[in-house]
Parts: structure tokens; C-alpha cells; sequence
């Protein structure tokens, strides 16, 4: 008998609406991944505003690289689990990391701002494989490491796995600002626009996801 998770691949796998979505995902996806060094690129050349920002100003700079990664990988390892045992958690997420990413590129330009004083480099050496070869600073408004834990938060379906990713969200969102490396309305907005993808990505994916026999059992 099939595991589980292998049997709902294969019955997704045979609903065109499902499959036409996913291949069109990982296209969008794998020119995200390669668009993103470039765009990166581009912030880092151009000069920004500098915000005052009271409560950053009350916050003595740490680095807290260990924490960040720990946490956003412990995180993302769960997300690909459930993303492998649930082909509707997967979708979902595949359209929301695209569009969160196209979402970030126009309000970083639209907004063009210069790091906060006293920026400690953040250590994450799988994240800033995709930022290419210098450590990126100004990809500021929104925060895209609060968004990514809320966005899993959107994602996930059990409820401690919701619980993990509500805390995990906080958590992030306090550390990058210890860490000097967003301002505060930065992290503040990352769960406002995330929703706001979220809103978006689901209507994309409801009628694939309509679709799939297995969720309707």
C-alpha cells in the first residue's frame, strides 16, 4: 500500500488544473531565484533615505546570526516537510514565495532606504548564497526574513506547526532589529503585506486546489 503522502502526489499529479499551476510555479520560481542576485545588485549601487527611528535608537546593536539562522532554518525544514506530505500546502507556498518575492523587489524600489546606524552583517551562509556576493543592506522596506516566517504561518495547517511559525515570526522580528539590519516600520509591515500576497495567492490556487479528490474525503 502507498505512504500517505505519495498517494496524494500521485492524485494531485493527475488533476491538469493542479499540475498546469505547479509546472508554472517552479518556472516562476526558478527565474525568481536567478532575478534575485541581480535585483540585489542594483538596490546595493543606489542611495536611499535614512530613517530616525526611536525605538532602533533604544536598542544596543548585538549579533545574533546564530539565533536568526537556527531559527529560520528549523522553521523552513518544517515548511518543506509539510510542503512533501501535502501537495495543497505546497502550492500555496510556491505561489506565495513568488509573489512575496515580487511583492519585496517593488516596495524596496519604491521606497529606496539606507541601512540604520551600527548594522552588524548577518551570518547565514545559505540565505546569502541568493543575495550573490556581497552582503546586501538596503533591501530594507519590507523585511523578507518577518515575511517568510509569517507566510509559513499562512501556509501551514496543523496547529502547532501554526503555533511555531506565530512564534517564530515574533521572534525574527525582534532579532533583525537587535541585529540593526531593518527598521522597525519594516518589520512592522512585513505581516500586513504578507496577508495581503496571502490574499492574492489564494485565489490564484483555489481552483486548482478545488480540484484535488483527496482533500475532499
Amino acid at each position: 500500500m502507498e505512504e500517505g503522502f505519495v498517494l496524494r502526489w500521485r492524485l494531485a499529479w493527475k488533476e491538469q488544473k493542479f499540475k498546469q499551476l505547479t509546472l508554472t510555479g517552479i518556472v516562476f520560481f526558478i527565474i525568481t531565484l536567478i532575478a534575485l542576485p541581480f535585483f540585489f545588485n542594483y538596490i546595493q549601487q543606489r542611495e536611499g533615505s535614512q530613517i530616525n527611528d526611536f525605538l532602533l535608537n533604544q536598542i544596543t546593536p548585538r549579533n545574533v546570526s546564530n539565533w536568526v539562522f537556527s531559527i529560520i532554518w528549523s522553521m523552513a525544514i518544517l515548511t518543506l516537510i509539510r510542503c512533501i506530505q501535502q501537495p495543497n500546502i505546497f502550492l500555496i507556498f510556491l505561489w506565495g514565495f513568488i509573489l512575496l518575492s515580487l511583492s519585496r523587489m517593488i516596495s524596496i524600489i519604491a521606497v529606496p532606504l539606507n541601512p540604520p546606524n551600527n548594522l552588524l552583517e548577518l551570518i547565514d551562509p545559505i540565505s546569502n548564497t541568493f543575495y550573490g556576493s556581497k552582503f546586501v543592506t538596503k533591501d530594507l522596506f519590507y523585511s523578507g526574513h518577518t515575511a517568510t516566517q509569517f507566510l509559513m504561518f499562512l501556509c501551514l495547517k496543523n496547529k502547532l506547526d501554526k503555533l511555531a511559525t506565530l512564534i517564530s515570526t515574533f521572534l525574527i522580528g525582534a532579532l533583525v532589529l537587535v541585529q540593526h539590519i531593518h527598521y522597525t516600520i519594516d518589520v512592522l509591515a512585513a505581516p500586513l503585506l504578507t496577508y495581503l500576497v496571502f490574499i492574492l495567492v489564494k485565489k490564484i490556487t483555489t481552483p486548482a486546489l478545488e480540484s484535488l479528490s483527496y482533500l475532499k474525503v
